[in-house]
Formats: structure tokens, C-alpha cells, sequence
């Protein structure tokens, strides 16, 4: 299921992705903030210090770095971070046999970016769930391609 894209008081579009985890809301903190864990699934980030107003980079590939501002950090519960001019929001709700993970992307702009974006977040939110299923992760770039067209579809459609 593609995420659920809206426009906010602001007019930012807001892209929310939820996901039901059958693992603890631990586990599932422990691969957004473990760096080792987290770099299973997005390898180019490192948080650098876990804390309100603390860092994370984003290694460019090319030996440099995007600092990105820890928006909110409360343990098990919530991390938000600066995301070039927009912002992500990865919020963990605990339940009785696991937990729900929604990610909120708040975009200022779109652009032809922003669905190469929501399809790495929609990825990425897959690999999450194969990791800690013990799974071996397929091929993310085909599925990311698959999902980046239905992404335009989606983008053009409420551009108009």
C-alpha cells in the first residue's frame, strides 16, 4: 500500500507511511537508532549524537556529508530529523503483539524529487520488516523502480 499523501494547515504535502511490526516497539527503535542496525537498511546515515538538537549525517558517497538537526528524539517512542528542507518523523506506538510504525515526510516543495523519496521510504520500510523477520532482503532496486512510477502517478494527480 502506497502511502497517504495530504497537504496540512501549512500546505506542506504530508506523506504518511504506517506499518504494523509483529516485533517489540525495542526492536524496531533499535533499527532506527542502533547505527549499526541502522545502516542495515539505509547505510548512507549515522547518528552521531541520540538527543533533541543532536546529528545525524548523510554520507553523500562523494566524501562528503549532509548534517541533518534531530528535530525530536524520546526514547522508544519518537525520532524526527531535518530532511534537506523538509522534515521525517518516525513514530513508534506500542501494541499488544508488536507495534505501528508511521513515518511522516513533510515536504515544503515538491519537486521531481519527491517521488524518488517516498519510494526509498516505502523500500526502506519493507527492508526494516524483512530484517527483522530474519528474511534475506530482495532486490530494492527493482522494487524501488516499480514503486517510484506509481509514485509519479500519485504526484502528478494531486499536483492538478
Amino acid at each position: 500500500m502506497l502511502a497517504d499523501l495530504f497537504f496540512n494547515h501549512n500546505e506542506q504535502l504530508n506523506a504518511k507511511f504506517t506499518r504494523y511490526f509483529s516485533f517489540s516497539s525495542e526492536d524496531v527503535w533499535n533499527m532506527l537508532t542502533d547505527n549499526k542496525k541502522l545502516q542495515s537498511w539505509f547505510q548512507e546515515l549515522e547518528i552521531v549524537e541520540h538527543k533533541k538538537d543532536g546529528l545525524i549525517l548523510f554520507d553523500m558517497q562523494d566524501g562528503t556529508f549532509e548534517e541533518m538537526k534531530i528535530l525530536e528524539y524520546k526514547h522508544l517512542e519518537t525520532l524526527a530529523f531535518t530532511w534537506g528542507e523538509d522534515s521525517v518523523e518516525f513514530q513508534i506506538k506500542k501494541e499488544p503483539n508488536g507495534c505501528t510504525l508511521i513515518l511522516l515526510e513533510t515536504i515544503n516543495t515538491i519537486s521531481p524529487h519527491t517521488p524518488k523519496d517516498l519510494a526509498g521510504w516505502h523500500v526502506c520500510l519493507d527492508v526494516i520488516q524483512t530484517i527483522l523477520a530474519g528474511e534475506e532482503v530482495k532486490d530494492r532496486k527493482q522494487t524501488w523502480e516499480i514503486l517510484y512510477n506509481q509514485y509519479i502517478e500519485v504526484i502528478e494527480s494531486i499536483k492538478q
